[in-house]
């Protein structure tokens, strides 16, 4: 899918790079007793758009794949796919977690900790496999192939 001529994939990953970090970093400032209030609903929203975007360049960057098949045969833009899959899994396990800390805000006991041990641990795991996807996307772009 094309939007102007401009791949669509090559439109969505910019939200998927931004939001995606933005969304872990707002989930490692809820956990923190200070900031938790106000860092509440911008987690949850940040991460329930990260998701969307994240799923967009996903699905936009599997058709574009079967659009030119040769491309699989380089090794960046295989490592680009194989990252692209852990990043989908750890930004939609962030979405589900952040918006069940939101929603379950208010509890406390064993479950509010292991809620949020959850998201921190879903919060680091989504940084890391956006910006190693993001950057295996780039090097598959800009790097030489």
């Amino acid at each position: 899918m094309q939007i102007n001529g401009v791949p669509l994939h090559a439109l969505v990953i910019h939200g998927a790079v931004v939001l995606g970090p933005l969304a872990s970093l707002l989930s490692l400032l809820y956990v923190v007793p200070r900031t938790r209030e106000w860092a509440r609903w911008p987690m949850v929203a940040a991460a329930v758009t990260a998701a969307g975007f994240v799923v967009a360049a996903f699905l936009s960057g599997r058709d574009l794949l079967d659009a030119n098949p040769a491309l699989r045969q380089l090794p960046a833009v295989s490592t680009h796919e194989d990252r692209a899959a852990y990043a989908l899994a750890t930004t939609l396990v962030l979405a589900v977690l952040a918006v069940l800390a939101g929603l379950l805000h208010a509890r406390s006991g064993a479950v509010r900790l292991v809620v949020r041990v959850l998201l921190v641990l879903a919060a680091l795991a989504c940084l890391v496999a956006v910006v190693a996807t993001g950057d295996a996307g780039a090097q598959a772009v800009w790097g030489g192939r």
